[in-house]
């Protein structure tokens, strides 16, 4: 790229106070159209913050070979589950996209090549949270996908590198569950915000390595023991928290909100950075 180009580019997104960054505890899809604590949190969590200029998400419900952003001018609203009620299927989420910013970031990143999408779209890790904190779905929206061939340890240290963003009024989301099992959820109590023992220990223990910044431990999970095999059966809802952590920079508090228990073998903790 030549000098005049990333002139241009950095013009497009002119330097701004230190923007937050998030992890979204994003739970069932039903959170989009349902009126409950959880939403509440993402509404006041929206309302606290200063407008972004774009978003960027990293979502569980993308994972690609390679790493790659959203490209588009317009994103697609994808329902990517199944058996839920019409009116789900039915919520569009129009944000639009935002080329320049997918350029900026594979311009900015240098450890790995950060390829181009034009069919991916918005899935429901991103709009369905999202739209409670921007519901006129006018700020632009892009999803950088999850990477199943690197370690934990190379998502955290691609986090590092997208730090800039920050600095440049973009607001950086990681949308998943710090714990997520969904064999051993009580489907008998969707609703009951409670945890299984082992749920609780892994929550509490996360929480903890949060609060002192041990983010190596964060990064080690597979060596914390049984109670986190179980709240990590599968790494795609954890991952963006590494997302997360890897963009606080030094001096730079945790807060927690949404930190709830949710039909035994979930949490929807969410954390802010500032």
């Amino acid at each position: 790229m030549s000098v005049n180009r990333l002139n241009e580019l950095l013009l497009n997104f002119p330097k701004t106070e230190k923007m937050p960054a998030l992890f979204l505890g994003h739970g069932s899809p039903m959170n989009a159209i349902e009126e409950n604590q959880f939403v509440q949190g993402f509404r006041a969590t929206g309302r606290e913050l200063q407008r972004p200029a774009a978003i960027l998400c990293i979502s569980a419900h993308w994972e690609t070979k390679g790493t790659w952003v959203t490209a588009m001018e317009s994103p697609r609203t994808i329902h990517d589950f199944g058996g839920f009620p019409p009116v789900l299927y039915d919520q569009q989420y129009p944000a639009p996209g935002s080329p320049r910013l997918a350029e900026f970031i594979s311009e900015t990143v240098l450890t790995t090549t950060v390829q181009h999408d034009h069919s991916w779209g918005l899935d429901h890790g991103a709009w369905s949270v999202i739209k409670h904190m921007y519901p006129q779905a006018d700020i632009p929206v892009i999803q950088m996908s999850l990477d199943v061939n690197k370690s934990p340890k190379e998502h955290y240290d691609l986090a590092k590198e997208l730090q800039v963003l920050r600095n440049r009024g973009i607001l950086i989301v990681g949308s998943g569950n710090m714990v997520h099992n969904l064999r051993r959820v009580d489907w008998n109590r969707l609703n009951d915000t409670y945890g299984y023992d082992w749920a609780e220990e892994a929550s509490e223990k996360m929480k903890r390595f949060i609060a002192t910044r041990d983010h190596k431990a964060m990064i080690d999970f597979h060596k914390q023991g049984s109670a986190f095999d179980l709240a990590i059966p599968t790494p795609e809802h954890y991952l963006p928290l590494l997302y997360t952590l890897g963009l606080q920079g030094a001096g730079e508090q945790t807060t927690l909100f949404n930190d709830q228990y949710l039909a035994g073998s979930l949490t929807m903790t969410s954390v802010k950075i500032t």
